[in-house]
């Protein structure tokens, strides 16, 4: 056993009071249940609890999770077949009950014991994460040492089912290669929250991160480039001669091993192998399959991928495209997909085909002799031709395709599902074409972006704060229902190189996805969702996983007054903080100036610091931003 630091012991037993107390008021669950109907006792576990089940194999793997969980040093949580009425007992009821949906449950905790019961073993787990939360958050400290006496719970009773059967997190393991113990933390951290997704993106232009057996230089070569540390897109390219040594990739072993694990969770693993944009990895392993001859390397985060913004197209500088005029990509493609399938028993594969730069192809002479051979009338259509002889590659292995919103381009692959993220708008399309949907919008799910200020927030291009993507509804007006599948958040990690940082990017706008996934639309309550939220945070400080607190930190408008002066407007994102602020470069607390209305920047300030305060003691991060700065925001030059 590890030893705990001082700190630790001290958090460990504020929290433990601190969930004592909530528990006594308001039960704090993500996502919301269905149905809440709470009593006015509580229920005691005792230290030596038992844990009925029907000695159903799958019901055992869940029940086994839930009592090492609940375990504690000298605790003994037994489990036992069968059924009891015995005071302090849990049981597990696998049921005909009609009224339990599929991954539906119904939990019920008496002042005397916990019932769980549910139709299908996916519900029987998720009723125990809802038990779990229903737990004080002591319940997610990995080392404890001293016995806990025994658990108290609310008397309740819950009625509960998902909204959709999609609920996903996107996982970007190309750009920087996280190991299968680091991938399955995640899977334990999104199940908390009735996520039953993992969508692996697995290759990009900087690593190809799965063991193709009948290609080896896809890993051999594909898997690694040279290390730079910094800010991707301004990294620079490989030296001549320098040696790829940053990277990794799963072995078969390995995928075999995540997928056992997620399913022992009910998780599927999505894989997605991204082409014909975003191949880099794949054409530096073999270059014949560019249509443009060249010497290629995998991408360290350098710039070779051109925004010229004003609505034009994007352009690469670098051919990074597997070439759809060459058999022998098909050929190259036939054999990737062969593999992936037989690796992931998920009904999908994701094929990609987002952001491909074609100025390439407009010079090449291969794709020429295509489009007339096929009689393709533009590059949308010679793409919609690789995307439809994929889709049969993909089909042929037993699979469906699915893929991001570019693929509608050029028409669309007859039975392809549609993952929109360029906005709803593609989803929309999709949908009234009579295809599966999932929604991973841009602007309520890249979990990517910064989530607050930028002078607080590792940078990146763009912002989504926790309230935006907890207004994410995933079925929009006048499209039928049933085509919508589900949604999911989307982690990219170009600029993520820890696991840390993983987890500060996913919670807390992770829980607003899984509550709009799973929870009804007519439950959902931005105030009383912060509120839940602020309780979760004690949780994850308990189980380790960093968490972003920018719900707390000021809102900032920068408007232009005239030529050389800033006003600012300030708010708050959460009820009940006050800001307060400072411009004479000093650090300011509660006892500062508290903004009532927009304040104009002094003539000569070089910074304007600020801090939110609640119940006069700060509980924002102290922000700093140059008066500089916040010129450029106004549009002053």
């Amino acid at each position: 056993m590890k030893r705990i630091t001082c700190f630790a012991i001290f958090l460990f037993s504020a929290v433990i009071l601190s969930a004592q107390g909530e528990n006594k008021n308001s039960l704090n669950l993500i996502p919301a249940p269905v149905s809440v109907k709470q009593g006015a006792g509580q229920c005691t576990l005792p230290y030596n609890a038992v844990i009925w089940y029907n000695g159903q194999e799958d019901i055992g793997k869940i029940v086994n999770q839930l009592a090492d969980r609940l375990n504690t040093g000298g605790n003994l949580i037994r489990i036992k077949k069968g059924k009891s009425d015995m005071p302090g007992s849990i049981n597990f009821v696998l049921t005909n009950e009609p009224d339990i949906p599929a991954e539906g449950y119904q939990l019920i905790v008496s002042r005397k014991n916990i019932t769980l019961k549910a139709g299908q073993a996916a519900g029987l787990f998720y009723g125990t994460q809802t038990l779990l939360q229903l737990l004080p958050a002591a319940v997610e400290f990995p080392e404890r040492q001293k016995p806990i006496k025994s658990w108290t719970l609310p008397e309740v009773t819950i009625a509960d089912q998902p909204r959709f059967g999609w609920r996903g997190l996107m996982l970007d393991v190309s750009r920087h290669f996280f190991t299968v113990q680091q991938v399955k933390d995640y899977i334990d951290q999104m199940v908390k929250y009735k996520f039953n997704l993992l969508h692996l993106h697995l290759t990009d232009d900087q690593g190809w991160r799965l063991q193709i057996k009948s290609l080896p230089k896809l890993t051999d070569v594909g898997a690694w480039r040279v290390e730079r540390t910094g800010t991707f897109g301004t990294l620079s390219k490989p030296l001549p001669g320098e040696k790829a040594t940053y990277g990794g990739f799963y072995t078969h072993e390995d995928i075999k091993e995540l997928v056992k694990y997620a399913a022992d969770r009910f998780v599927n693993i999505l894989p997605e192998i991204d082409v014909p944009g975003h191949s880099l990895a794949a054409i530096a392993a073999y270059p014949e399959l560019s249509c443009t001859p060249g010497e290629y390397y995998v991408s360290p985060g350098d710039r070779f991928m051109i925004w010229p913004g004003g609505g034009q197209h994007f352009y690469g500088t670098l051919d990074n495209t597997i070439c759809p005029a060459l058999e022998k990509s098909f050929e190259f493609l036939d054999k990737v997909f062969t593999e992936v399938a037989e690796l992931f028993p998920f009904g999908y594969i994701h094929m990609g085909g987002d952001e491909t730069a074609r100025n390439f192809w407009e010079k090449s002479e291969q794709i020429k002799a295509l489009m007339q051979e096929k009689g393709l009338k533009n590059l949308d259509e010679v793409q919609s031709y690789f995307v439809k002889r994929v889709e049969k590659i993909i089909n042929s292995k037993g699979k469906k395709m699915i893929g991001w919103d570019e693929i509608l381009e050029g028409g669309l692959a007859p039975n392809a599902a549609v993952m929109s993220w360029r906005g709803m708008k593609g989803g929309i399309e999709a949908a009234k074409q009579g295809h599966e949907v999932v929604m991973s919008p841009t602007d309520f799910a890249y979990i990517d972006y910064m989530q607050g200020d930028a002078s607080i927030e590792p940078p990146v291009y763009a912002t989504l704060r926790l309230k935006k993507a907890y207004q994410f509804e995933p079925v929009p007006e006048g499209v039928n229902p049933s085509l919508i599948k589900g949604g999911q958040a989307n982690l990219w990690t170009e600029q993520v190189y820890t696991t840390r940082h993983l987890q500060y990017m996913t919670w807390p706008r992770g829980m607003a996805i899984a509550e709009a996934l799973w929870s009804p639309k007519e439950k959902r309550n931005w105030e009383g969702f912060s509120e839940r939220v602020e309780r979760h945070f004690s949780r994850l400080e308990m189980a380790g996983v960093k968490y972003a607190p920018s719900m707390y930190d000021p809102i900032v408008v920068a408007e232009k007054k005239d030529s050389v002066s800033v006003l600012l407007r300030l708010s708050t994102e959460i009820d009940g903080l006050s800001i307060h602020y400072s411009f004479d470069n000093s650090f300011p607390d509660q006892y500062y100036p508290a903004y009532t209305t927009p304040l104009l920047i002094p003539k000569d300030a070089v910074t304007v610091k600020m801090i939110t305060c609640r119940n006069n003691r700060p509980v924002g991060r102290m922000m700093v931003i140059p008066v500089a700065d916040l010129k450029k925001r106004a549009g002053i030059k």
